[in-house]
Formats: C-alpha cells, sequence, structure tokens
C-alpha cells in the first residue's frame, strides 16, 4: 500500500502566553516578510517582536492566552484525512501539520513524515490564495528542511486554490445564512476581508491580491443575488510602509456613513484565530457601533464546513505527483515561487 503524506501548511500561533515573543521574532525574522539581509533583519525581528509582544498577549488574553489555531487545523487534518480514506484502493493518507512559526513547525514535520514511511508527499496550505509571504514561504522551508533530513520522495504543490468549485461553495453556502440574518437591519453590504500585504510586494509580482479579487468574484457568482452590494478590502496593517487598500476600517465607517447594514467575511483565512475572533468579532464590532453601522455581521471561517473538506479531497486526488524532483504545481494551479503563471485558468 502507498503511504501518501498530506502536509497541510498554516502559520501557527503562541501556545501559552510565553510564546507569543518567540512566535513574533520567528515571523518578522523569515526573508519573505522583511527582506533585509542577516543580521540586519535578526536585529529588526528582536525589536519588533519585543516591542509587539505586549500588545499581543493582550489579544491572545481574549482567547485564554493562546491561539486556537493548532486544535483547528488538527480537526481539519482529522477531515481530511478521514474523507481521503474512504475508498482509497492501495493508498494510505496520512495528514500531518507544518506550521511555519511556531510547534509543530515544518522540521518536526519532515521527521513525522520520513518516520511514517511517507513515499509520496502532497503539499497542501491552507492559504487559499497564492502568497510569496505564506504559501511561497513554507514551500522554500519545506525544502530546506527535507533536504536536511534527506526526504527526497515525490512529491505534488498545491500552489493555490482561489476559484475551486467546492471551496467557493462552501463560502456561499455560510454567507447566505449570514446575509439572511443581516437582511432584518436592511439590505446588506457584503466585505470580503482579507488579510492586508504591504503594497511593494504586490507591485513586485505577488499575485494574492489578483487571486482575492478572484475568489470574491467567484464567490458573488454562486450567490446570485440581484445587485449584491459588496467590497473587497484588507485588515490588519502593520507598520509604516503603504498596504493593499481599501482597508476594512474605513469600508466600516463607509457602511456607517451610508446607512447600510454589514456582512463580513473573512476571505483569506480558514480557521478562527485573533484577526477574526479578536479584530473581526471586537476590535472592528466597536468600530462599527462607533460609526453607527445600523448591523455588523461576521460570516464564520471555513473550518470543517463539508464542502471546504470535499475541496481539499478534491485537490489532494487530483495533484499531479512529481516524480522529476522540479518545482511544479497540481492540474488546477502550477506555481512558480512567487509568480503565478496560470491567470488564464480562473
Amino acid at each position: 500500500m502507498k503511504k501518501i503524506a498530506v502536509i497541510l501548511f498554516n502559520l501557527g500561533g503562541p501556545d501559552k502566553p510565553e510564546s507569543v515573543q518567540p512566535f513574533l521574532f520567528n515571523l518578522f525574522n523569515d526573508k519573505a516578510i522583511i527582506g533585509a539581509p542577516q543580521p540586519i533583519r535578526w536585529l529588526i525581528a528582536k525589536l519588533i517582536s519585543t516591542r509587539r509582544a505586549p500588545v499581543a498577549r493582550e489579544i491572545y488574553e481574549y482567547l485564554g492566552g493562546k491561539s486556537p489555531l493548532l486544535e483547528l487545523t488538527q480537526d481539519q487534518a482529522v477531515a481530511l484525512e478521514n474523507s481521503l480514506n474512504q475508498n482509497a484502493d492501495g493508498k494510505e493518507y496520512k495528514c500531518f501539520i507544518s506550521m511555519r512559526y511556531w510547534h509543530p513547525m515544518t522540521a518536526e514535520c519532515v521527521t513525522q513524515a520520513k518516520s511514517w514511511g511517507a513515499d509520496e508527499a502532497i503539499l497542501l496550505p491552507l492559504y487559499p490564495q497564492f502568497s510569496t509571504t505564506t504559501t511561497g514561504s513554507s514551500f522554500k522551508k519545506w525544502d530546506s528542511e527535507t533536504k536536511k533530513q534527506a526526504l527526497d520522495i515525490p512529491t505534488a504543490r498545491i500552489g493555490c486554490y482561489p476559484t475551486q468549485p467546492e471551496f467557493v461553495k462552501s463560502h456561499a453556502i455560510l454567507i447566505k445564512e449570514t446575509y439572511e440574518k443581516a437582511l432584518t437591519h436592511g439590505t446588506p453590504r457584503v466585505l470580503f476581508s482579507a488579510h492586508g500585504l504591504p503594497q511593494k510586494i504586490v507591485d513586485g509580482g505577488d499575485p494574492y491580491q489578483w487571486q482575492i479579487e478572484k475568489t470574491a468574484e467567484a464567490i458573488v457568482k454562486n450567490l446570485a443575488i440581484d445587485n449584491l452590494d459588496y467590497k473587497v478590502c484588507y485588515q490588519s496593517k502593520v507598520g509604516p510602509l503603504e498596504w493593499l487598500k481599501p482597508s476594512t476600517e474605513t469600508e466600516i465607517e463607509r457602511a456607517g456613513k451610508d446607512g447600510v447594514p454589514l456582512v463580513i467575511l473573512p476571505i483569506a483565512f480558514v480557521s478562527e484565530h485573533s484577526e477574526t475572533l479578536v479584530e473581526l468579532d471586537i476590535e472592528y464590532k466597536e468600530l462599527a457601533d462607533e460609526h453607527g453601522v445600523i448591523g455588523y455581521e461576521r460570516v464564520p471561517s471555513l473550518g470543517c464546513q463539508e464542502n471546504y473538506i470535499t475541496a481539499l479531497h478534491q485537490l489532494c486526488v487530483n495533484a499531479r505527483i512529481d516524480h522529476t524532483g522540479s518545482h511544479t504545481g497540481d492540474r488546477l494551479c502550477p506555481m512558480e515561487f512567487g509568480k503565478c503563471i496560470c491567470k488564464d485558468a480562473f
């Protein structure tokens, strides 16, 4: 029986208050996040993580002092593994979690997959839209760690899936439920809120913004709501650089002026974590109240929603296992690091 390791990539999050600063350091010490050379990047990461840690700890206090991301990703891993192993036809699938900035990190994941005796691997980011700062960074780290540990097996790379039909459908189902609630306040505006990026990263060729927009367009088409009022916006800005616009905060203020209720969908997050449970549910809700937004409803993250797990299942079974060792992607979206080479596919 062929053993296929499915590697679920995600950001990770601190598992206790003491982990907040080292988690932040790992994040900002990533060259994909801060491009300065070492040792300058190390010094910048040390400075930022030290300054931001107290504020971040306060945020995680709302969540019991830790991020829920690992447990929620484990739930997704179990659901996907169970789905894949139904009628697997001579194959055994096992899901492993590879967090980028906190445990279990990539080195641990590689060790686990190697110990299990994996014959092949499928790299499956829980980032539907590709960015050099997320999927690109995770793939590079995987290559580095597999080289160190001499894990040389045929591998499929699922670069992105911004318009995968079941993925789109899963969002649409959840939006419809929330949209119905918001209708009691009037005709809602839907905000597709994605984590922001510095504008210079997108200007450098990163396809993230374009793919976010494609996801939003596909969801709107699936919803089939006449004259749907919607907007793509970006949250979680940090630092002095110019980031993608419009910001979610600006769109919340505009909704107050326009007198429309809001339905907010976290379009780039597939699990609940601080950016949804604190930023969207608490901080932005307070902002909406301050600006007189007449209704504020937030669509849940996908989690283990049935259609989303189906989407991940389909991506895995349709993935092209590469036996040559080159950096190819899957049938849906072949990727080169930092460059989407299949825009016409969407």
